[in-house]
């Protein structure tokens, strides 16, 4: 067990952890033609953005990301980096609608006029105007992140980013789940949920991160958790041409330090619930300066100041409350804003927005951050508010797989083996564990079995089934196998999520027993929790 694991379970043995969930926003589209990559959605006319971007994001001309661009679907990597390349140029808008599991075996570098992309990272390099979003069952970058470099005007909302590593295997994006660098500007992440499974001795950098020049950000009603670093503005003390980032509504939970480390730029914080902040928290260094207001800390040490460093940074403060905070002592580089938390500057945002009171805090954010979660914001008045437009809704016409939830850690299926009892025409055992959901494994007949198996002793407690568009409910009765020594570890009927007791095992056997029509099982994920 990792010291993260202790330190959530220790937490949670302590008090009981308030949560988090999700919210709206974005651009859809349509207009362009693109092409055989993810599915154009023909019909579907621009809608703004329901509830439109709020903070810094707002500011310098507004994000739009994709608005009054095309609109199409992508179920793997590849498909997103097609759908970038496929424009007529670098700077038409596009809004790119993501599901299922984007992972380093479905995403390849692809080449084109209106790109610049890598293998093994979402690479948002030298473009503007595109919105990412996550749609049905959920979109999961899984240890793959997602890059920004050199580009404007970019929405990323309603997905989840985990396990990426910056060594170790797979590595992707310097170990950052989402990275901007290099005169980037006008970006907008809303109800994500950024996750590693440690800190830098385990392989993980920062969840979000911002270096050289990168201005004009809003980060708003996500989830940050279980990692050694939650993000920084600037990269060392001399890169302090980032700035202007507001963020609110988020659920920093379990983490180390930087929650954000911001060098030399000025910070919007407000309306966010830190929770187990292990060392320092909001770390305004190097002449930063940090607008900190109406937030929630909880059984954290060192939330705010200026740490690590003689550099000193600044912040004003209102309204916040500090529920189990302690503070260290001063000392040449270490400068904590408590126990007695006073201002020591002032500054003043270019945008209008409301506060929540912060003793409700803790219960807004569980209710409206993270991804998946009906994409809620708050009214100000520590009410969360559905939204009145989905940009996730699209055509029945185009692929869909039956909504389950997206869980934590790694997909064990990925680089596995996969046998079953028998296949359909053109079908593979092979497909259900490759992360791309337009493939999938029928059985000759209306029932029979599929399984995953490792070289070695592998343990298992969850269990996603996936079905193939256009064949959702067709799976009736079945039983989940310890496929070494036949126990039924589970029974029931319908695709999606299945959790039984940890059970180690070299193979698992996913057994359907009846079928309203042809079964086709898309991905076979499995988890260790």
């Amino acid at each position: 067990m990792s010291k993260f694991d202790r330190r959530a379970v220790a937490a949670r043995g302590t008090r009981t952890r308030r949560a988090v969930v999700a919210r709206l926003a974005a651009a859809l589209a349509a207009v362009t033609a693109a092409a055989a990559v993810g599915t154009a959605l023909p019909g579907l006319q621009a809608s703004a953005a329901t509830g439109t971007v709020t903070g810094y994001a707002s500011a310098n001309g507004g994000t739009t990301g994709g608005a009054g661009g095309q609109t199409v679907r992508a179920t793997t990597g590849t498909a997103i980096h097609q759908a970038l390349c496929n424009r007529a140029s670098s700077s038409t808008p596009i809004t790119i609608q993501v599901e299922g599991t984007i992972n380093h075996g479905n995403t390849a570098k692809v080449s084109g006029g209106s790109c610049n992309t890598a293998a093994g990272v979402i690479e948002l390099k030298q473009i503007s105007n595109v919105t990412i979003v996550g749609v049905g069952g959920g979109a999961v970058f899984d240890q793959l992140g997602i890059h920004i470099r050199e580009a404007g005007n970019i929405i990323i909302q309603n997905v989840t980013v985990r396990n990426v590593k910056k060594s170790g295997s797979p590595t992707s994006n310097g170990g950052d789940a989402i990275g901007m660098e290099s005169d980037v500007r006008n970006v907008w992440v809303d109800h994500v949920t950024l996750e590693a499974s440690g800190g830098e001795s385990e392989g993980f950098d920062g969840l979000f991160d911002m270096k050289d020049n990168v201005q004009y950000v809003t980060l708003s009603y996500s989830i940050l958790r279980n990692s050694g670093r939650g993000g920084l503005i600037g990269s060392s003390e001399s890169d302090r041409s980032n700035g202007y980032v507001t963020f609110h509504h988020n659920l920093y939970e379990n983490i180390d330090s930087r929650t954000p480390l911001l060098r030399g730029g000025i910070a919007h914080i407000y309306d966010n619930h830190y929770v187990n902040l292990h060392e320092s928290g909001i770390n305004s260094r190097a002449g930063g300066r940090a607008k900190v207001e109406n937030n929630y800390f909880e059984d954290s040490k060192d939330v705010l100041g200026t740490f690590y460093t003689s550099e000193a940074g600044y912040w004003q403060v209102a309204g916040n409350i500090f529920d189990n905070v302690t503070w260290s002592s001063p000392g040449s580089e270490n400068n904590p804003a408590g126990p007695n938390v006073q201002s020591n500057t002032s500054v003043s945002v270019p945008y209008s927005y409301s506060l929540d009171t912060a003793s409700c805090v803790p219960d807004v954010v569980r209710r409206t951050a993270g991804a998946n979660k009906g994409l809620q914001v708050s009214n100000g008045s520590c009410t969360p508010q559905s939204p009145t437009a989905s940009p996730t809704s699209s055509p029945t016409s185009t692929p869909t797989t039956t909504p389950t939830s997206s869980p934590g850690g790694t997909n064990l299926s990925i680089g596995a083996g996969s046998d079953g009892s028998s296949k359909a025409s053109g079908t593979s055992y092979g497909n259900v564990r490759d992360g791309d959901l337009s493939t999938y494994w029928s059985p000759s007949g209306s029932t029979g079995d599929i399984s995953i198996k490792w070289g070695s002793a592998t343990t298992v407690s969850r269990v996603v089934i996936r079905e193939a568009a256009g064949s959702s409910g067709a799976i009736g009765s079945w039983q989940l196998l310890n496929g070494g020594t036949g126990a039924v570890l589970k029974s029931g009927s319908g695709a999606g999520t299945i959790t039984f007791t940890a059970t180690s095992l070299t193979k698992i056997t996913f057994r359907i027993t009846g079928a309203s029509g042809t079964p086709k099982v898309a991905e076979f994920e499995t988890y260790a929790s």
